[in-house]
């Protein structure tokens, strides 16, 4: 059972590193010195080494995909602390709910920001010679790993 929880805690810690580094890095498009995020836009100069960043523009798309973001990162650490708090509160044979819906609302966030901004994009960077960076590719990762984290919590049964 030690083992089971660890696994899980584990699985969490790594969804909570997933959806934070995505959040954070500004690799969500890269492309020719170019790099872009959900914060700011930055461009390496031909000549030097020199990097220019500017903010975002203020796209109500771009500001929906920050926001929910930002929730599925609150509702995952939310999801821990309760698990926590569930963990030593809970009786015998109870089960994690509320641990595991915060953790699927946290998937369904991370979701809807990276399909919005997988549907919007093309009107921002209408180049074609940008890809999708890493950060972009964390956050579909952490979307499965969040909804699985969810399903496992609400399985879970407590026992002594």
């Amino acid at each position: 059972m030690l083992l089971l929880l660890l696994g899980i805690i584990v699985l969490h810690v790594a969804v909570l590193v997933l959806l934070f580094v995505s959040t954070i890095v500004s690799q969500w498009m890269v492309g020719n010195g170019h790099a872009t995020d959900l914060w700011q836009n930055c461009s390496t100069s031909s000549l030097s080494n020199v990097q220019h960043c500017f903010t975002s523009s203020a796209n109500e798309w771009l500001q929906s995909v920050q926001a929910t973001m930002i929730l599925s990162i609150i509702f995952s650490v939310l999801s821990l602390f309760l698990f926590f708090c569930q963990l030593f509160t809970l009786t015998k044979g109870g089960r994690f709910y509320i641990t595991g819906v915060f953790q699927i609302l946290a998937g369904l966030c991370v979701m809807s920001a990276a399909s919005i901004y997988t549907v919007r994009h093309p009107e921002w960077h209408p180049n074609s010679e940008n890809s999708y960076g890493f950060a972009y590719i964390l956050a579909w990762v952490a979307f499965p790993l969040a909804l699985l984290s969810g399903v496992i919590y609400v399985i879970l049964r407590k026992r002594e």
